[in-house]
């Protein structure tokens, strides 16, 4: 009986995501509560080459992309991750089987930005990861830095990824999903898909999935 209760729940709460897969996704309001320690996500921190396949649920999305570059000081609009002259460069987008999507941390939810599965090209030529439940994909748009020269904006906009990525590995870490974080990508497939401007960058990506049992 148990089980079947369990199994029920878990059905509702991905069919709650699945209803959602058009043009916009409304995520969940975070759990601030959830998660281990700061040490202990630290001591668990680490990649994981394998994964589960099967979709996250919207609850874990939801906090996922809140954790990884979210609004937690709202009257400021400051952000859970920092950046060079908090000029917010990167941008979290997120491809699953349904298609990719533009995280808007104002609004808290996802925006379509190309229908369709597009994870082979984040996969790039380690294609057995395409089947990843999720990918974040950080870009960095470098027209939001103010002062300085390209090659010093895209310094600034390599740490700020690595910093969001970061993020995503201790959320993952501290809350028992798995990660990878990865450079490798067909940037040329994937510049077109999003169609990025000339100044928005392809910096990292993050796999995000259950364990594996």
């Amino acid at each position: 009986m148990k089980k079947i209760i369990l199994c029920l729940c878990f059905g509702l709460l991905t069919a709650s995501l699945s209803a959602q897969n058009g043009k916009t996704i409304v995520l969940n309001q975070p759990d601030t509560n959830r998660g281990l320690t700061m040490m202990k996500a630290f001591a668990q921190r680490s990649s994981q080459a394998k994964f589960d396949t099967i979709n996250l649920k919207l609850q874990d999305l939801s906090d996922l992309l809140w954790a990884a570059n979210g609004l937690n000081r709202v009257e400021l609009g400051k952000r859970t991750a920092p950046s060079a002259m908090n000029a917010q460069d990167v941008d979290v987008y997120v491809a699953m089987k349904a298609g990719i999507y533009l995280y808007d941390a104002k609004k808290h939810q996802l925006d379509l930005v190309a229908a369709g599965d597009h994870r082979l090209p984040v996969a790039g030529k380690q294609e057995n990861y395409a089947v990843a439940p999720v990918f974040c994909i950080m870009v960095s748009d470098i027209s939001r830095f103010k002062v300085g020269s390209d090659s010093l904006k895209l310094q600034w906009a390599a740490f700020d990824a690595g910093i969001v990525s970061q993020n995503i590995a201790l959320f993952c870490a501290g809350t028992g999903l798995a990660t990878h974080p990865r450079i490798t990508m067909d940037l040329k497939k994937l510049r077109e898909i999003l169609k990025l401007k000339d100044t928005q960058y392809l910096m990292i990506n993050n796999l995000v999935a259950y364990k594996k049992d």
